[in-house]
């Protein structure tokens, strides 16, 4: 029908207008390339609207802060992080004991942290790292609580899964690897113990 618009569908995002992804494209790369080249303590919303040829107010308006911004860097690497989890192969994924995919899943978690680490450093730091009850945590909280239910039927698996995911976080690993000497082999062994002891496994 000419002049038809398809009415919006409710929980789904609005589709952005053309402009607006561009704008979005284009302040995205600057920040990735910024932060390749100085790092991410180094990243100024200023300097990136600069830099992309877009208002100061464009940048704040999109992504509210520098913490929304970096949210937007890792938000590609945490929807394949997900999908791998929930739907990917064992023992990550389904098909495999519930005790091994927490053990897979905390290690995978390590790896997605390290590949991004200062990303969620600055993040953290910023107050708004592990947003408790949003964002991926609530989605890790979720699905860690899930196996915890099954590997452990009488236990608070809500609670087991704050506890694990709690040296699961970038400025702890970050002190482990830098202060410590530790490498991603030891943390990840230890997180397996951490699983054994909660799990009985």
């Amino acid at each position: 029908m000419r002049g038809h618009r398809s009415l919006p569908v409710v929980g789904q995002p609005q589709p952005e207008r053309a402009d607006a992804a561009r704008n979005r494209q284009k302040i995205i790369e600057v920040a990735a390339r910024m932060i390749a080249e100085r790092g991410a303590d180094e990243l100024s919303l200023d300097e990136v609207a600069r830099v992309a040829g877009v208002g100061v107010g464009t940048v704040y308006r999109r992504f509210g802060d520098r913490s929304g911004l970096v949210y937007a860097l890792i938000d590609e690497r945490e929807r394949q992080f997900q999908s791998a989890f929930l739907t990917g192969p064992p023992p990550l994924g389904p098909g495999a004991a519930a005790t091994e995919r927490i053990t897979a899943f905390l290690h995978a978690l390590v790896d997605r942290i390290v590949a991004q680490q200062a990303l969620f450093v600055l993040l953290e730091k910023g107050g708004k790292g592990n947003v408790y009850g949003g964002g991926p945590y609530r989605v890790h909280h979720i699905h860690l609580a899930t196996l915890l239910a099954q590997a452990c039927p009488h236990a608070d698996a809500a609670y087991l899964a704050d506890a694990l995911l709690a040296p699961v976080n970038a400025c702890l690993i970050a002190f482990q690897r830098e202060e410590r000497g530790m490498t991603i082999g030891e943390i990840k062994s230890g997180l397996a113990a951490l699983v054994a002891a909660v799990t009985g496994a």
